[in-house]
């Protein structure tokens, strides 16, 4: 049975909807993949261990924070910015604060400047691979592993990058189901 005027039209008009949708809901995966593999947009690379191969030239890696303007933290870089030879590991420190009353949980996002390093900058270990929970008054150092991929040196545009800005934002997020049970008893403990 085919379907004649006013219903094909709204059936198509549902299909469109639904493919719509469909590709709406990909989109992000799918973007966040493509930044993660070619480095566009400044995303990073993660690494599983230290690079085999150190050159002589160095780079330097400039440290930067930020924080969403609900986000009650302190958060800075322990140190504004290093120089290391391509190829070497880096170790740096983020410092985070939480004057509140209140556990905070905060995730982090983070890019590199410019965006042609991004497909260079590996990290080995970051913060920002997890959600961070921080109690009323805690203030913690964060650490943060990298090394930049000496094949920078062969990139048509990542040869003239000589300084990498390493950027960090910090997001409060729902606090994880443990904590929120703990702040609900502190909160009928005190009335």
């Amino acid at each position: 049975m085919a379907l004649k005027g006013p219903q094909k039209t709204v059936a198509q008009l549902v299909a469109l909807v639904l493919v719509m949708g469909g590709l709406a809901w990909a989109s992000v995966p799918f973007y966040d993949w493509f930044c993660r593999v070619t480095g566009y947009g400044g995303a990073t690379g993660v690494a599983e261990a230290a690079s085999d191969e150190i050159l002589n030239q160095t780079i330097k890696v400039r440290f930067d924070a930020s924080k969403d303007r609900n986000m009650p933290w302190e958060f800075t870089p322990v140190q504004r910015q290093m120089e290391l030879r391509i190829g070497e590991t880096g170790l740096a420190f983020y410092e985070a604060y939480n004057p509140t009353d209140r556990p905070v949980a905060g995730s982090a996002s983070y890019n590199v400047a410019p965006y042609s390093a991004g497909a260079f900058f590996e990290k080995i270990a970051c913060f920002c691979f997890e959600e961070q929970v921080l109690q009323p008054g805690e203030r913690v150092q964060m650490p943060v592993t990298f090394f930049v991929d000496p094949e920078i040196v062969n990139d048509r545009d990542g040869q003239y990058v000589h300084t990498i800005t390493l950027s960090y934002t910090f997001y409060e997020i729902d606090l994880p189901e443990g904590y929120a049970a703990l702040e609900t008893q502190t909160d009928t403990n005190t009335n």
